[in-house]
């Protein structure tokens, strides 16, 4: 399930914009300020951030500027009452997909956070798409031509998460937190074995390769990039 991170320190309108989002299909987190914002981040595989500029604590510019210097590719939409030209521009320079001003409304928003998903190859349809290569997120397969491989479920999950961030490096206890959950039974070990799994199934595979990245987890590289 696609997961968004909503911040924004108004209440009503976190609420309303959380509710319209999971009636769409959509997990959601919320935050109050940006420094909330980053510890959510750091401790689950957020997929798209919709975030308001003043808030409290840490406002919408520096979160932005400091998810930029880690997440290339995260998907940022700023829902913001300042509608000023400047404040537009900074938000863009920053890092910003897409800019919406107050008051919104839901279905634009729905539709922009659908082409920001889409732009990022992350879709509500879960099916992911790299050259001839297609996951299909509810049907656990990997179709390439005739040929389709239906996999594990934690298996497909590992290699759907690190093909939706392409050179994106995850930490096996990222991996492990976000597939597993709160397995106790598993451990980072298990991250290992699924990923040697995944290499044999799809060694002859030219349109990705997963990579260990030494001291510090794995990360997917896509050849159709």
């Amino acid at each position: 399930m696609v997961k968004i991170l909503i911040v924004e320190d108004n209440n009503k309108l976190r609420k309303l914009i959380d509710v319209y989002l999971t009636h769409n299909g959509y997990k959601t987190y919320n935050a109050t300020d940006g420094l909330e914002a980053l510890n959510i981040i750091n401790n689950n595989m957020i997929d798209l951030v919709i975030c308001d500029i003043m808030m409290p604590n840490m406002d919408g510019f520096e979160l932005i500027k400091e998810l930029r210097e880690i997440y290339t590719n995260l998907p940022i939409l700023i829902v913001t009452a300042k509608e000023s030209k400047e404040d537009k521009i900074l938000g863009f320079k920053l890092g910003s997909d897409d800019y919406m001003v107050k008051p919104i409304d839901l279905e634009e928003l729905l539709m922009r956070v659908k082409a920001l998903l889409r732009r990022a190859n992350i879709n509500n349809e879960h099916k992911l798409t790299i050259g001839d290569v297609v996951l299909d997120y509810d049907k656990l397969t990997v179709t390439k031509g005739n040929e389709k491989i239906e996999l594990p479920q934690k298996e497909f999950y590992l290699l759907y998460k690190l093909l939706s961030y392409p050179n994106k490096i995850f930490t096996r206890m990222q991996l492990m937190d976000d597939i597993w959950g709160m397995d106790v039974k598993s451990d980072e070990q298990t991250v290992n074995v699924h990923i040697r799994r995944l290499r044999e199934k799809f060694s002859n595979y030219n349109e990705f390769e997963i990579v260990t990245v030494r001291g510090l987890g794995y990360k997917a590289v896509r050849k159709d990039d």
